[in-house]
This record gives C-alpha cells, structure tokens and sequence, in this order.
C-alpha cells in the first residue's frame, strides 16, 4: 500500500503493531524504562551503602545478577510476551488454588466436630458470567453485558481489486462506528467424521440407483482416508458486542445492545459477512464448548432460563437375580405415576 499523499492515490499505510505500547526514550517503553530505572536504583543505593566495606570488583560481581534478572524482565520477550509479564502470570498461577468448587456464597468452613482435615478446603468457582437470557443477551455482572454473534468468512483472495477495495470499506465503517467495546475471535476445534459417515454408509442403500450408492459409498471411503490422513479443524468466527455496566444504569442497556446487534448485521452486511445473532440456547452451546474445548463432557439437553431443571434416569439391563426386585420397582413407580 502506498502513503496518503502520492499523486493518484488516496490509500495510506497502516502497521500492524498498533497495538503496541509507544517509545518514550532510547526505544524503551515506560514499563520496561520502570524496570531498568528501579534496577538501578536499587544497585546504586546498594552501591553506596556498601562501598566502604566491599571493594568494588567484589560489588561488581555481586550486582552483575541482579541487573542480567533486570535486563531479561525488562528486554525479554516469549511468545510475543514481555517476560516480567510472563513471571507475573506464573507467579499467580503457583498461589492460585487448585481446588475450584461452583460456590457463589463462599465454600463453608468444616464443622467443629471434625478433628483432621483432609486438606486445604476447595476455592470458589468465579465464571465471569451470571445469566444467559432467551435473547442471548449474557449478563458479566459488573463488567456489562455481552451479545454473541456467528460470522460468515469470506474469499478475500480471490475477488477483484476492485472488490477487495469494497469489503475493506465495508469493514472499516463498521469499525469507524463503534462506540462501545467489540471483539473479533477466531476459534478452532477438531471435527470428528464418524457420525457424518456412519450416516452416509446408512443411507446408501435407500438411494434410488445403484450409482447414487456407489457414489455415496466411495464419498464415504474418502472421508474416512481423508480424517485418517490429516486433522481437521473447524473454524468458527465469532464478533462478541459488550455493553459496559456504566452506560447500562438507566435499564436500557440491554435492548442498546441488541439494537447494535443489528447495526452490526446490515454494516458487516455491506462487506460481504453475514452475521447470525446468537440466541440462548445457542450462546449456552458457544460458551461452553469455549470453557470445555476437549468435548469431554456436553449435556444433552439443558434448561433455558427460568425453567425447572430435569433429569431421566438411565436404563439398566437387570440380570436373572435381580428381575424380580426390578418388577417391584417398576410397579412402585407406576402407582407413583398414577
């Protein structure tokens, strides 16, 4: 792209790293000049404490550690993060408890009458979100309330010039018009064919010729060796909308959101995306294949909000010594049913 300003063009030149923190002095930034500064300060101080007792090669070799543990806090970098952040992080993963209960009101201390402990009792469960309504709308408590939406992707590559300058266009309105927080994630998770092919393999011969089924079969077979040679990943894009708690005091927060929702639907219309409001049941569904991404455990069916919560029982096959306490139990519970 060329600058603004070149004759024939109106395009200008956007980094990348605009999220960056700015330079203040010799490249540095304010924290990593924080760093260094109480670094020094520090040794300096140490310095003149100590100068009468220790020689200076002696000082020297002893405040070469703690400004090489400066230098790497301050200058270091991995992964894309700074390293003092990186320690930070580890440091409160190691005192964070380890033991996480679904407590609101706090975890109750253990009875009087108890005389050993098995270990330190479990912390409360904080999930960042309170509610989900039938509107999807998700309510975060002090930090606002939240809508989730499903995006479309689109072929950028592959459209004309001319086309690629529309949709930049279309995008960056939609971007110019925000007021409020929004947020752009780009999700993946593995996608298991088995289901999909079993259900191709089951259908294949109600198929009305005996070449639908052939072909049915072999489209099968290939995405068989297709799951078997490579990982598939399914993405998903997601533009999350928030409203903060401060511009929600006067109780219409929550319909301000929604209608940016739809601003959002005909904007992000314009540059070829097309955006899907999620409602609750499918916000619930999001979320939580977000906090389960392994798929270890999804419930079957769940209550919407205000609903009352329901279970079935599973069906055992009783063996031959237990079908008569089962008879029993069965006509308990249809005279409970009566």
């Amino acid at each position: 792209m060329t600058a603004a300003g070149e004759e024939g063009s109106g395009r200008v030149r956007i980094p990348a790293d605009v999220g960056r923190p700015d330079k203040l002095l010799a490249g540095l930034t304010a924290r990593q000049l924080a760093i260094l500064a109480a670094a020094g300060v520090l040794v300096w101080g140490a310095y003149l404490a100590t100068r009468h007792l220790v020689p200076l090669a002696g000082f020297a070799a002893a405040g070469a550690p703690i400004a090489g543990v400066a230098s790497v806090l301050a200058l270091g970098h991995l992964e894309g993060q700074p390293a003092d952040r990186l320690v930070v992080a580890a440091w409160r993963h190691l005192r964070a408890p380890r033991r996480l209960v679904p407590a609101p009101d706090g975890v109750p201390g253990t009875p009087a009458w108890v005389q050993a402990l098995p270990g330190p009792l479990p912390a409360p469960l904080r999930l960042p979100l309170s509610s989900i309504d039938g509107d999807g709308v998700v309510d975060l408590g002090a930090d606002g309330l939240v809508v989730i939406c499903r995006a479309s992707s689109v072929t950028f590559a592959l459209r004309t010039p001319t086309e690629q300058e529309a949709l930049v266009a279309g995008f960056a309105r939609w971007c110019n018009s925000l007021s409020e927080p929004a947020q752009v994630v780009v999700r993946a998770e593995p996608v298991d064919l088995t289901s999909m092919i079993d259900a191709i393999l089951d259908a294949a011969p109600g198929l009305a010729h005996p070449g639908l089924e052939a072909a049915a079969r072999e489209h099968a077979g290939f995405l068989a060796e297709l799951a078997e040679r490579r990982r598939l990943l399914h993405r998903e894009v997601l533009v999350v909308l928030r409203q903060p708690r401060a511009t929600t005091g006067d109780g219409g927060g929550r319909e301000r959101l929604l209608r940016r929702a739809e601003e959002a639907v005909s904007a992000l219309g314009a540059a070829g995306v097309t955006l899907r409001v999620l409602d609750g049941p499918a916000a619930t569904s999001c979320l939580w294949a977000a906090l389960d991404p392994a798929g270890g455990f999804r419930p079957v069916a769940m209550a919407a909000p205000g609903e009352t919560i329901t279970a079935r029982a599973s069906i055992v096959t009783p063996g031959k010594d237990d079908r008569r306490d089962d008879r029993c139990d069965d006509r308990q519970a249809a005279e409970a049913d009566r």
